[in-house]
């Protein structure tokens, strides 16, 4: 069996001498007058994020934190895998592997690892080409990869039979694990599904059609990013991977644009766990390879995916950037628990841990009573 090698963050204080000598130095960009957030993050609020993150900001604190949960690296279809692997006290407990998206990182899960340990045993992993699982080597790293390379990982681990649960790309991932190992997952929990409408899908409701209209503003006004990293990834990095303030601001839109946030993305996210997602990327370098998943994956955006016959349990949040119509998901996935909040939006690990994780709770609750 492939070694499983214990982890520990330990970033050496040149790299956080060389961000902050960075951000003693930033050329500031100019900005229009009175456009606030609808040209992009506007120049005030990052001066004053980059103001907290030079001299308040402690990253020594954020790793010792994550440094509590035990950590690991494995080698699997020759790609470093990094996790975080926290299980029950309860011995017999379900195996649940959580899976983050883009521009979030196992960051994003932090504040439900403990919580969820009450009930399973919980693995998050690093996507290949994120975080400490290090930049990617070669090409041919795209969703069903990833989704291999969980199961060959969860299989490492010894777990038989396990759950699975996903949001942004670890929805997409989450679902092809399912469909791939069948076998062994009992059921997937998802935050999103993307389903393109069949092509005889009108007359529509009034609420499909309002969540039509949601993923159009997505497409119009929210595209931006993924038209550029699933084209030219390699390009965009240049900026993000030689400006930490390049770093901050490609991110922290997100949280704004993404949450259920009203002025800031503050509103929504914590200011420190939002800076340390941002640390991982910069810290470890991974801006041009954690775009690549889009550079990879883009050919199968749009395409009515493979049926799933796997349980599957679906959260809708409502300021998430597409929402999920369950009458097209019902298509080609075994739909069998689906909530709807009336908060919270991309980042329920972060903006509302709690429903998210009793959701998560009440869908294989739902799997054992069955």
């Amino acid at each position: 069996m492939t070694d499983i090698t214990p982890f520990r963050i330990d970033i050496p204080q040149s790299q956080l001498d060389d961000l902050h000598a960075r951000l003693d130095r930033i050329r500031w960009p100019d900005e229009l007058p009175g456009v606030g957030w609808e040209y992009g993050i506007p120049l005030g609020y990052v001066q004053e994020l980059v103001e907290y993150w030079r001299h308040t900001y402690d990253w020594r604190e954020q790793e010792k934190r994550l440094n509590s949960i035990p950590q690991f690296t494995t080698e699997i279809d020759g790609q470093n895998v990094h996790f975080l692997h926290l299980r029950s006290a309860n011995p017999d407990a379900l195996p649940l592997i959580a899976t983050h998206g883009w521009p979030g990182s196992v960051i994003e899960l932090l504040n439900v690892i403990e919580p969820l340990s009450e009930d399973f045993h919980v693995v998050v992993p690093s996507i290949p080409g994120y975080g400490f699982s290090g930049p990617t080597r070669e090409t041919g790293w795209n969703v069903e990869r990833v989704a291999r390379a969980w199961a060959q990982l969860m299989n490492r681990l010894g777990y038989t039979r396990y759950g699975a649960h996903g949001s942004d790309w670890g929805s997409s991932i989450t679902r092809e694990l399912g469909r791939i190992d069948a076998e062994h997952v009992v059921g997937i929990h998802v935050t999103m599904i993307g389903t393109p409408p069949p092509p005889d899908a009108a007359p529509f409701t009034d609420e499909e059609q309002q969540r039509l209209k949601h993923g159009e503003r997505y497409q119009r006004e929210l595209f931006g990013y993924a038209a550029v990293q699933s084209t030219r990834p390699q390009t965009l990095a240049f900026a993000l991977h030689d400006s930490p303030v390049g770093q901050l601001a490609w991110i922290v839109e997100k949280f704004k644009d993404w949450t259920d946030s009203a002025d800031t993305p503050e509103d929504a996210v914590d200011r420190d766990q939002m800076l340390t997602d941002v640390m991982l990327y910069w810290l470890t370098g991974t801006a041009a390879s954690s775009a690549r998943l889009y550079r990879e994956s883009a050919g199968s955006w749009g395409r009515q995916p493979e049926p799933s016959t796997t349980p599957t349990g679906v959260a809708v949040f409502p300021k998430d950037l597409s929402l999920t119509i369950r009458r097209f998901a019902e298509a080609t996935n075994h739909i069998t628990h689906w909530s709807e909040f009336d908060r919270g939006g991309h980042f329920p690990a972060m903006e509302e841990p709690d429903l998210l994780i009793g959701d998560i709770r009440r869908f294989f609750r739902g799997l054992s009573a069955a």
